[in-house]
């Protein structure tokens, strides 16, 4: 795997919870992403990207991790996933995709509205088949959260 292509989603990530939520996260080892595995996420933000390439940027969260988040955003206690969480969580990802995109110049890149998928272990299904995805684990003081991210022609393994 080529990790020039990975590290713009990596800045991009460390910089939004650094500025957003005063929260550094730290990467852990990338790995490639298999078809229906287990997880421990509550929600997850998609975002589709179009253009020179096809697929996907994904963030997901447990449920403390998404309330904590957004309650620090709101200024208030969000102990549940509600329209506030959704709309944090959109709105981590749209930001993420968009700061990696410049980080991906050489190729016209558009991307999509976030669309947001919650409840226990549910499953993703990805916008090209045969799409090396590439999992990014994060460990923060408040606890993980990943980061998926297939792009068709420009990640490869």
């Amino acid at each position: 795997m080529d990790i020039k292509y990975i590290n713009p989603f990596i800045n991009a990530t460390i910089n939004v919870f650094e500025d957003f939520f005063k929260i550094t996260p730290v990467v852990q080892k990338p790995y490639i992403v298999k078809n229906n595995e287990d997880h421990e996420w509550d929600v997850s933000a998609i975002i589709g990207i179009a253009g020179e390439a096809r697929g996907a940027v994904v963030i997901s969260f447990t449920e403390t991790l998404a309330a904590l988040l957004t309650s620090k955003l709101v200024n208030r206690p969000v102990s549940s996933i509600n329209d506030d969480v959704i709309d944090t969580i959109g709105e981590v990802v749209n930001i993420i995709a968009g700061n990696a995109k410049k980080g991906l110049e050489e190729y016209r890149l558009m991307i999509s509205l976030p669309s947001i998928i919650k409840g226990k272990n549910h499953q993703l299904a990805w916008p090209v088949r045969n799409l090396p995805i590439v999992g990014i684990p994060f460990k923060t003081s408040e606890g993980p959260f990943n980061l998926s991210v297939g792009l068709e022609n420009i990640i490869t393994v």
